[in-house]
């Protein structure tokens, strides 16, 4: 049996004409062709199904998302099978109230200029109400200690924290050998060899170690958060919680916030020592400065509170880590490719509030001047 599927476009007419059969496997090829469909200027469309002889299920539900994508144009059906009509007929009645969109039309400059801000002041407002909710769940809880998930934080702080400290001691000990080795070379030229240890222990105290912590576990811990949530959205985990009377904040979110706050200034002392030992191993091999001068002068020469302002940055840059990987988790939809989706944005929105936050503290700290 044929199977014929023809598009005739004249003037402001668009003709789709059917033969033979329409089931499920001409269905797909089928849904493609009209899906590249630029129907704009159209202003009547003929769906022409009189030289169809069979149609299952799957071809009845296709006419019908073609009818309801044209919907703001003037449809006319044609077919002479009383089967095939009772078929749609019956769809029409029963089948849920959407649209589904198979005809893309191109959109004007200023409808995706408008579009994009939309989305952006959508997303602003969810997040808000997220924070809201946050901020209120954190004053419950925290002034009822006996409600917190100390079992879940412990868990958190295992899998969010100790379980990184591998990956940020490896990253952080290759930044300060980078750093210490790009800096040696300019500081030789001139016999100041020994700054190398004041420039370390300010620059990897006080920016690099909270930093590229901060990132590591963005891209680490941030994104796991995303993603866990989502799956458990998708398999629709977080309602059941809810039917049982369950609170998500209390078992979802307040623990790795808390565990992640916890951590993170352990985190950056590691990050510290790390990164301090790399550049001291190209100050000795390189510079001829031994272990033992360099920590001589690390300690006389850096002051203590660049540590400090280090650590202190920490539980800043954990709560905006956490918060937006657990935001993100929750905005995932009910398909898998949003949990990619929201996932990278978790990483990329993250990285960019831990660096906005540290610039802030930085022009701050040096205003104060601290």
């Amino acid at each position: 049996m044929k199977k014929v599927f023809t598009i005739e476009v004249n003037d402001k007419h668009l003709l789709l004409k059917f033969e033979g059969r329409i089931r499920l496997y001409e269905v797909a090829n089928y849904e493609k062709r009209v899906a590249t469909l630029q129907t704009k200027r159209v202003k009547e469309i003929t769906i022409d199904i009189t030289s169809v002889e069979e149609m299952d299920t799957a071809g009845a539900l296709f006419i019908s998302d073609i009818q309801r994508a044209f919907h703001s144009k003037k449809v006319i059906l044609e077919c002479s099978n009383e089967k095939f009509l009772s078929t749609l007929k019956l769809i029409e009645e029963n089948r849920p109230n959407y649209n589904k969109n198979y005809i893309s039309e191109k959109s004007s400059f200023l409808e995706k200029i408008g579009k994009i801000f939309y989305d952006y002041y959508e997303g602003f407002i969810a997040f808000i109400e997220f924070f809201g909710e946050l901020f209120i769940s954190n004053l419950r809880y925290l002034t009822s200690l006996r409600e917190i998930r100390y079992k879940e934080i412990s868990f958190e702080i295992n899998e969010s924290a100790i379980k990184a400290l591998p990956i940020v001691a490896l990253t952080s000990f290759l930044i300060g050998l980078v750093i210490a080795y790009q800096s040696a070379y300019q500081l030789k030229m001139y016999g100041a060899n020994i700054y190398i240890v004041d420039m370390l222990g300010i620059s990897i105290f006080r920016e690099l170690a909270p930093v590229i912590t901060a990132i590591v576990i963005a891209g680490r811990s941030g994104s796991a958060f995303t993603a866990q949530i989502g799956s458990m959205k998708i398999t629709q985990e977080i309602d059941a919680m809810k039917t049982m009377g369950f609170e998500p904040f209390a078992f979802l979110v307040l623990p790795r916030i808390i565990a992640l706050i916890i951590t993170m200034p352990i985190l950056i002392f590691v990050a510290d020592i790390m990164a301090i030992f790399g550049g001291m191993i190209v100050a000795n091999v390189d510079l001829s400065i031994s272990p033992e001068i360099f920590i001589e002068r690390l300690a006389r020469v850096v002051a203590a509170k660049h540590f400090f302002l280090g650590i202190f940055k920490g539980p800043f840059f954990a709560f905006l880590i956490a918060t937006i990987g657990i935001y993100r988790g929750l905005m995932v939809k009910d398909d898998t490719q949003s949990i990619g989706f929201n996932t990278t944005k978790s990483v990329v929105e993250s990285i960019f509030a831990v660096i906005v936050c540290d610039a802030i503290f930085s022009i701050t700290f040096t205003n104060l001047g601290v």
